[in-house]
């Protein structure tokens, strides 16, 4: 487990960059001559530059977002986790690798702050849930204690603005 920034260093971009970025965002499935005549450069350069993107570590992935409730898990939480003092880097380590390997788990988080942990959760009801956060969260035995938070929805922003 990574506890570290990989690349703390900002990566420049200009304006191509930015657009193609919008533009895969948006849909992640573009083909490259879609994604040229959008951003209004030559397929070829629209591939050199998505690849340099992903070459430079901007694009770190292409993944498919899923929804939950047509898997048959609508009901989602964030739980909050507070370690146990005492061994701190390997209760971090130790927790951090067996809860992401838990199906209900979607996403993990690593904090600073009053919680050690967000664990991002779906499942098929309440009880469900109760069931997950004790016996999986609570019951591991280097936490402290649990803060359950249903979430009734949600918005993604595909990328933060703060790049323009």
């Amino acid at each position: 487990m990574t506890l570290e920034p990989k690349d703390p260093q900002p990566v420049p971009l200009d304006d191509l960059d930015r657009r193609i970025l919008d533009e895969v965002t948006a849909d992640g499935r573009i083909t490259n001559a879609a994604l040229a005549e959008r951003v209004g450069v030559a397929p070829s350069t629209a591939h050199t530059r998505l690849r340099g993107l992903v070459d430079r570590g901007v694009i770190s992935s292409f993944t498919a977002s899923v929804a939950q409730a047509k898997l048959g898990v609508a009901l989602q939480a964030l739980v909050g986790v507070t370690l146990r003092p005492g061994a701190r880097q390997a209760s971090i380590t130790d927790f951090a690798e067996r809860t992401r390997s838990l199906p209900e788990v979607v996403q993990v988080f690593f904090l600073g702050g009053a919680d050690d942990f967000i664990v991002h959760v779906a499942v098929t009801d309440s009880s469900a849930l109760r069931r997950f956060v004790v016996e999986q969260i609570s019951g591991h035995d280097r936490v402290a204690s649990t803060r359950t938070n249903i979430i009734f929805d949600y918005h993604r922003n595909a990328v933060v603005d703060s790049f323009r």
